[in-house]
């Protein structure tokens, strides 16, 4: 176990080299879901936000992660998996403890080792959909199964009903996953056609039915909120908001007062507060849409000094992302654009260091060939749109601390779809 252990910090910190974000121990919620999501893209495969903070030490967890989350990491880190990244480390003693003159052939396999390190994501993306459904066995024919689900209800928490025909599987390797999220895989009985599972986050997913390791049907499945949703970050389960705790006085916004009669410490760590309002309104396409928003993070004490802020427009594919920070921080942030991704280490996204003092505009639109992004009025950044016709399904505000929004605003085609306050 000890030096088991000691591999799964060495990945870390292989990880945080490749990141550039500065040690995992200064990471900020925002940091792991973006983890998720470049982990996702690199691999294929989905690592929860949970699971991300657990492995970094965040929440107390006293097992080592499963065999899947190893070769995802190490994937991720540039190896094909864990064992080959196990065997990298004593191959490399080894030579270290052979003669000098076999130095160059140390020499040679550093420099494949970091050549893995610079292209083992594009292998990996280039080989992830020959190899993942590769058991040994013959693939099955998706026409011989079927899966589909249904929510319960309207709102968050929501249960879903999973209706699935495997009785043709040819063991009792059947499993369902709730997303991406390896992690919420559950085993089914192949004979049986009903499985609930409960929902505490409102989105769009992706439920997958899967027999060994081929997914034989999968489906977009939307868990919409009731409305507006608040909640706090509170680990496995948040913390949910009565609409009275965070609408007020014709704004969005949730007192310092609230949260502390919550039992909820404003220090030394502060809470993550997120408004959410997904489903309520017909997809606005990115070809044509315009968007805008006041937003003000009301809370700068302590760790809270950056006042990390982000709006998040789902989509019915990768959702865009608009960070925000006070302008000395603006080092941490990272913008997600559908299919493209920045972060703050190695580009300069000063436009998003806002005062927040003042209540800061946060727009976008597309014309023809692009998505432009704006702060104040003035443009910050642009990107060619989507090729596949993407669409937003729902808006969501986090901060860091607390804060508060106004004016906001989603129109497609100079038509308004959706306002509120």
């Amino acid at each position: 176990m000890p030096s088991e252990i000691n591999e799964l910090l060495r990945c870390k910190k292989l990880i945080e080299q490749k990141l550039d974000w500065g040690p995992g121990e200064s990471w900020q919620s925002i940091d792991f879901e973006n983890l998720s999501q470049l982990i996702l893209d690199d691999t294929g495969v989905s690592l929860s936000v949970s699971t991300l903070r657990r492995i970094w030490g965040r929440v107390e967890y006293n097992h080592l992660p499963s065999v899947t989350t190893l070769n995802t990491l190490a994937k991720f880190a540039g190896y094909e998996d864990w064992r080959n990244f196990i065997k990298t480390k004593t191959t490399a003693q080894k030579e270290i403890s052979e003669p000098a003159n076999q130095n160059n052939r140390a020499a040679k396999n550093g420099s494949a080792i970091k050549l893995a390190w610079l292209f083992g994501s594009l292998l990996i993306i280039g080989t992830i959909s020959i190899f993942a459904f590769d058991n040994g066995d013959a693939l099955l024919k998706p026409e011989d199964f079927s899966f589909s689900s249904q929510p319960i209800t309207r709102g968050i928490p929501n249960s879903v009903v999973f209706t699935y025909d495997a009785s043709q599987a040819p063991d009792d390797s059947v499993f369902i996953q709730q997303s991406w999220d390896n992690n919420k895989r559950t085993l089914v009985d192949k004979n049986q056609h009903k499985h609930t599972s409960i929902y505490y986050e409102p989105g769009l997913f992706i439920a997958k039915l899967i027999i060994g390791n081929q997914v034989i049907r999968e489906h977009k499945l939307l868990v919409p909120t009731d409305g507006w949703l608040g909640t706090i970050d509170d680990k496995e389960i948040p913390v949910y908001l009565k609409n009275s705790d965070f609408i007020r006085d014709g704004i969005l916004s949730l007192p310092i007062p609230v949260i502390s009669q919550k039992n909820i410490p404003m220090q030394p760590k502060p809470p993550v507060v997120t408004y959410s309002n997904v489903g309520n309104f017909d997809p606005v396409s990115l070809n044509d849409f315009s968007f805008t928003s006041e937003i003000k993070n009301e809370f700068r004490e302590g760790a809270a000094v950056c006042q990390l802020t982000r709006i998040t427009l789902f989509t019915d594919s990768i959702p865009i992302v608009i960070p925000l920070s006070v302008k000395g921080c603006v080092s941490e942030l990272n913008l997600l654009s559908v299919d493209h991704y920045v972060s703050g280490k190695k580009a300069d996204l000063s436009a998003f260091g806002v005062d927040f003092s003042n209540w800061v505009e946060v727009s976008c639109k597309s014309n023809s060939s692009n998505i432009q992004y704006f702060v104040n009025k003035k443009i910050a950044i642009e990107f060619p749109l989507p090729k596949n016709n993407v669409r937003i399904i729902g808006i969501a505000y986090t901060f860091q601390g607390t804060g508060a929004v106004r004016k906001i605003r989603l129109s497609s085609q100079d038509e308004m779809v959706f306002e509120a306050f």
